[in-house]
């Protein structure tokens, strides 16, 4: 059996299965892009364990034998084993949060100064794939808050635009006050939900 090697991104987990050879799988449980990391069941007809701290590994050694117990991998020794493959892994999303003044599509002045650090962003990363969701919170009627989270993502669309970001990459979309950070009752004002989010890729 030629070596392969799989990844599953998944939340805060990134999982490394090395087909070493017909008698071993190796399995090891990194971080995610953000620095946390979930767990993950392994199992087979020989039994389960279940990897739970950065860099654990397993082997599964024949299907109905039970994967080995959980142990440790270096750094240095997850680099040997997968190295090549980490390194063609595609950067990251990066995120950024922009707050808006009440009933507006105007960014609040903290907001508007990380604007240069969003497009110097871009810029690195010669970025065709940004996308802008817009809030807002539950004051007001969920038709108006879809439309005016709607007009919060196309202003910062528009923004990016004219700071010379090509439109064609540039997907918008509102949540209204469907996705709120801070849940609240129906027509309590609470700044963090009116707010844009933007992926860039």
């Amino acid at each position: 059996m030629t070596s392969k090697t799989v990844f599953i991104c998944g939340c805060a987990v990134l999982l490394l299965m090395s087909c070493a050879s017909k008698k071993k799988n190796l399995i090891v449980l990194l971080p995610g892009p953000d620095g946390q990391v979930g767990q993950i069941v392994v199992e087979n007809r020989g039994g389960t364990q279940t990897l739970t701290e950065p860099r654990q590994a397993t082997e599964i050694r024949a299907v109905d034998v039970s994967p080995t117990p959980p142990v440790s991998m270096k750094e240095e020794e997850v680099l040997k084993e997968f190295g090549e493959a980490l390194s063609a892994l595609p950067e990251a999303p990066i995120r950024f949060l922009l707050h808006f003044i009440n009933d507006t599509s105007k960014l609040t002045p903290e907001s508007q100064r990380r604007i240069p650090e969003i497009l110097r962003t871009i810029e690195a990363r010669k970025s065709k794939d940004i996308s802008i969701i817009g809030h807002a919170d539950r004051v007001g009627s969920r038709k108006d808050n879809q439309r005016l989270g709607l007009e919060r993502a196309v202003s910062i669309k528009n923004l990016f635009v004219s700071r010379g970001v090509d439109p064609s990459g540039i997907e918008v979309v509102s949540h209204g006050e469907d996705d709120p950070l801070i849940v609240t009752e129906d027509n309590v004002p609470e700044p963090r939900n009116r707010r844009a989010e933007i992926t860039i890729r």
